[in-house]
């Protein structure tokens, strides 16, 4: 199964590897991309909600076409709290919903049963291969952010009891990632050395194996087919190396793959490696250990951008890693787009991005920040934000700024401030806190007026809310106030085009529209895009629209045209 737009919209495929065949199986006005495949490769598993609103229901179709019907049948709507799913046909289904986390058993012909409930968010993680054990991440500790993991048994009877659990206590998360192919062994990512690393823990056991590796960076693991090896995923200054980590030796190799971002890595039985790749130079690719391209999107290739240098500046919380794309044989000092990740817990990496080649293209430099809050630097850089919520990001943000002008890179006059979702919220309070910054911003599906959006947003979210603030907007008001984007809105000088969707589950439309009120009561000068969506679009059209709208905004008010339109969004 994988996802592609060729259709015009992002949907749901099936390939056959033996015969080459390749279907559309999903076709929905708003696109989908949630969605795997049972263990037996019989059926393909997605998920239905309603207009981009991420609330919905999973359904299934057979691998070879046929009817959709519903999955768990009497299961309500709710949001995405995980899937684990077993070969006789058992399926573990987690919801997320405004009462919190639940984990539902369903087997062929009965009702679904709840197994696990609690007020506090969790995840389903995986269901062990003889389907006895199954595995979550829970925060019944109170905090989402940093989770801890518990093993259950499933009875005969239907019933649940706890084999385990695995906390580090605050401050430290644990990620279950999966058992191990044929015992009950399980691979975690936990944060004790302040960075994150792989370990086995053995629930029935009750020992656990650190995976000591001498490798910079943060590091993810993936089991082989026969469990005897570990796909180790470095994580370092935005890029990614794979390596092979066999468990009986102790030695890891790594995998010959070209400089870039792997997105992501499986070992095939055969020994060799396939991977999802792509640089910011180069489009994405699916390839193998043997240099092999073994799926590409249909039609011609997008053309080639520019590759990224990397720059480090002096922080106040230390030294910033940002990514710098220059259009090819221009002469600085250059109108200059700070694109801002989202997140906040992500961070901007050397792979192809279609949006910063599209402003390249247009004679813009883009500068992107790996800001305090972002992940990939070590679990101290990620939890920086915590009580200074955007306040945190936006020194660091500014910093980098105030060097693009220092060292000529950039024109001060033509300074532009962009970002999608955490990257629209700190669009929008950086916009208020350092007018004098910016010359506009460009929000897309931020985040305007904190409160407002936390009364209207996911349970899961408010979960990780709490978590940042240190408790909800009655218990600390003065945080969640100072950092709101509409406490600031009356220091806004530049002009400011907003893109919000109608749907959208996690930048709820009320809080945006909040905002925009309080704009046009300023006379503050704003553009609105909204957009029959949820939290973006996976319509491809639309994706343009956006884009295409963004440059027209900037290009008006920072004076700047292409002449002609660039060969990748015209």
């Amino acid at each position: 199964m994988f996802c592609s737009n060729a259709s015009g919209t992002w949907e749901i495929y099936t390939w056959d590897r033996a015969t080459g065949e390749q279907r559309q199986v999903t076709k929905r006005h708003h696109g989908t991309r949630s969605g795997t495949l049972d263990p037996t490769g019989a059926w393909v598993w997605w998920f239905d909600d309603t207009d981009g609103d991420e609330f919905g229901v999973w359904r299934r179709q057979p691998f070879r076409g046929g009817p959709d019907a519903p999955a768990i049948p009497g299961l309500p709507p709710s949001y995405i709290g995980g899937l684990a799913l077993g070969a006789s046909g058992l399926a573990l289904v987690g919801r997320s919903t405004d009462d919190g986390f639940s984990v539902h058993l369903s087997r062929p012909g009965t009702q679904p049963r709840t197994v696990y409930s609690h007020r506090q968010e969790g995840w389903i993680s995986d269901l062990s291969r003889d389907e006895s054990l199954f595995v979550i991440g829970h925060s019944e500790h109170g905090d989402s952010r940093h989770m801890a993991v518990r093993v259950l048994r499933l009875l005969p009877d239907g019933t649940t009891e706890t084999v385990a659990d695995l906390w580090d206590g605050p401050g430290r998360d644990l990620t279950p990632v999966g058992f191990a192919p044929n015992d009950h062994r399980l691979l975690v990512l936990h944060e004790r050395h302040e960075r994150v690393e792989p370990l086995i823990w053995d629930p029935l056991a009750g020992t656990e194996q650190e995976i000591p590796l001498d490798l910079p960076g943060e590091l993810s693991a993936g089991w082989t087919p026969d469990g005897t090896s570990l796909l180790i995923s470095q994580d370092y200054q935005a890029r990614s190396r794979v390596h092979r980590h066999d468990l009986a030796t102790g030695a890891t190799t790594p995998l010959d793959i070209p400089r870039g971002l792997v997105s992501e890595a499986a070992a095939r039985p055969d020994g060799t490696v396939e991977y999802a790749w792509s640089s910011s130079e180069h489009p994405p690719v699916v390839r193998d250990t043997t240099g092999a391209t073994i799926l590409a999107p249909p039609g011609p290739s997008s053309p080639p951008s520019v590759p990224v240098r990397d720059v480090t500046v002096p922080g106040p919380g230390g030294d910033i890693h940002a990514l710098v794309s220059v259009p090819s044989d221009t002469a600085t000092p250059l109108p200059t787009v700070f694109t801002v990740h989202g997140g906040p817990e992500a961070h901007d990496v050397d792979a192809f991005a279609a949006d910063v080649a599209a402003w390249v293209d247009h004679g813009f430099a883009v500068v992107r920040v790996n800001y305090r809050g972002s992940t990939g630097y070590g679990t101290a850089w990620r939890d920086a934000l915590e009580n200074r919520v955007g306040l945190t990001e936006l020194e660091d943000i500014k910093a980098v700024r105030d060097w693009s002008v220092a060292s000529g890179l950039a024109d001060p006059d033509r300074l532009v401030l962009e970002g999608g979702s955490w990257g629209g919220y700190l669009t929008l309070l950086g916009l208020g806190l350092y007018p004098e910054d910016w010359s506009l911003g460009i929000a897309a599906m931020p985040i305007a007026d904190y409160v407002a959006s936390y009364a209207d947003q996911m349970e899961a979210l408010c979960a990780f809310d709490r978590s940042m603030f240190g408790g909800s907007p009655d218990e600390v008001p003065d945080l969640y106030r100072r950092s709101s984007p509409i406490t600031y809105v009356e220091n806004v000088t530049a002009p400011v085009l907003i893109l919000a969707g109608e749907n959208d589950p996690r930048c709820p439309i009320r809080q945006i529209d909040n905002y925009i009120t309080r704009l046009a009561e300023l006379g503050k000068p704003h553009e609105i895009y909204r957009f029959d969506a949820g939290h973006g679009s996976f319509v491809v059209e639309e994706q343009i629209r956006h884009m295409s709208a963004e440059l027209d905004f900037a290009q008006r008010f920072t004076g700047t045209r292409v002449e002609g339109p660039s060969p990748r969004t015209a």
